[in-house]
């Protein structure tokens, strides 16, 4: 829906079915619809005057009835290193304005947007800024859809259906498995050949592990994966991801498997925030090794970026380096993630954006099931 009190439809993230139901209800053929998504996903264009193969009289319907609308954009952040970060509108909330961030990472022969599902995050990682916040809401498949939707019709050069973006994480503000409702059908947009057209190996999922939710996944859709692991043991995850004292790592990675197998899969990638003094020994390294090797897995090593207000520091690189090493001298591939955006708190961890906490308690104190959709 507009903001603006009106009842036309935003057409981002509807499903080709539903845009079909749409157009058919105009009074048109149902090949409107395809028409119509070649213009919004292959053209970025959404002003329906400009859709010259649409008959007049349905550019006029479209116009009264339709809009294609992604989030509008508060402020606009660039990097020393070429990283672009948008602080995104997501409504007004008892008064007070609510948004959300999406980055857009630039590297020789891809672009990765990294994008949000949630208006905060109600998981309570004791890392993560964007936990610190607190959750407010929901993302509707709109909205996440149309952070890509607008990443590509900013950074184009120009040219008329240029893609700019060539792949998507959803790494960004929430738990993208918390709002299922909605994140599947943006997921199932983003592989359509009608649509983004995204191998599902340019999609990634980026999970701190709802379990019920990785089996759901499992049946629904086909991307690459991406797990929250960042301890190997429980009393350790218990502490740093909240959601491990609802469902352990034997649990998680038994679901992940399952994961791998229905979907036959190439690997999954466990993401390991580094920190100092917490989760960095050689013996933490090895009982990683232990989780994992003779698996489908690759570690993730993310140093930590850190934000104010927070108790953690980053490991020395010596000690990255030297964790690295030992998994994979032990048979378990390991990389450490290049930090980009630092400057503008655009890393890994640092989304904040603007939030009004919604949630009465918080699941480092207390385990609830705040803010998770099915």
């Amino acid at each position: 829906m507009s903001d603006s009190g009106d009842q036309r439809v935003n057409l981002l993230g509807l499903t080709p079915e539903e845009l079909e139901a749409f157009v058919v209800g105009l009074g048109e053929k149902p090949y409107r619809a395809r028409q119509l998504m070649v213009w919004i996903y292959k053209r970025w264009v959404s002003d329906f005057a400009l859709m010259t193969d649409l008959g007049k009289e349905l550019r006029v319907k479209l116009a009264a009835t339709a809009e294609i609308r992604p989030p509008d954009i508060v402020s606009e952040h660039a990097s020393g290193d070429g990283t672009r970060k948008w602080l995104l509108r997501a409504g007004p909330s008892d008064g007070r304005e609510q948004a959300i961030e999406a980055v857009f990472i630039p590297e020789p022969g891809r672009g990765t947007l990294c994008i949000s599902s949630q208006v905060g995050c109600a998981l309570d990682c004791s890392f993560c800024s964007t936990g610190a916040q607190g959750f407010n809401r929901n993302l509707t498949t709109a909205e996440i859809v149309g952070q890509v939707w607008l990443a590509n019709s900013r950074l184009g050069s120009g040219v008329a259906g240029e893609r700019v973006v060539t792949n998507v994480v959803l790494m960004g503000m929430g738990e993208p498995l918390a709002n299922y409702r909605n994140v599947l059908p943006a997921l199932k947009l983003f592989l359509d050949d009608r649509a983004f057209d995204l191998s599902r190996r340019r999609v990634t999922l980026s999970t701190s592990g709802l379990v019920p939710q990785l089996y759901k996944l499992a049946e629904d859709i086909n991307v690459a994966l991406a797990v929250s692991l960042h301890a190997p043991y429980d009393e350790l995850r218990d502490r740093l991801v909240p959601i491990n004292r609802r469902h352990p790592i034997r649990e998680l990675l038994e679901a992940c498997w399952h994961y791998l197998d229905a979907q036959n899969g190439r690997s999954i990638t466990f993401e390991y925030v580094m920190l100092d003094g917490v989760n960095d020994s050689l013996d933490d390294a090895e009982a990683l090794v232990k989780l994992l090797r003779g698996r489908d897995a690759k570690v993730n090593m993310i140093p930590f970026n850190p934000f104010p207000g927070n108790q953690f520091r980053r490991s020395p690189p010596e000690r990255i380096a030297a964790f690295r090493d030992h998994l994979n001298a032990r048979g378990v591939t390991a990389t450490v993630r290049r930090t980009r955006g630092d400057d503008i708190d655009a890393a890994c961890g640092q989304l904040a954006g603007q939030v009004h906490d919604r949630t009465t308690v918080r699941l480092g104190s207390k385990m609830i099931s705040v803010g998770v959709e099915a």
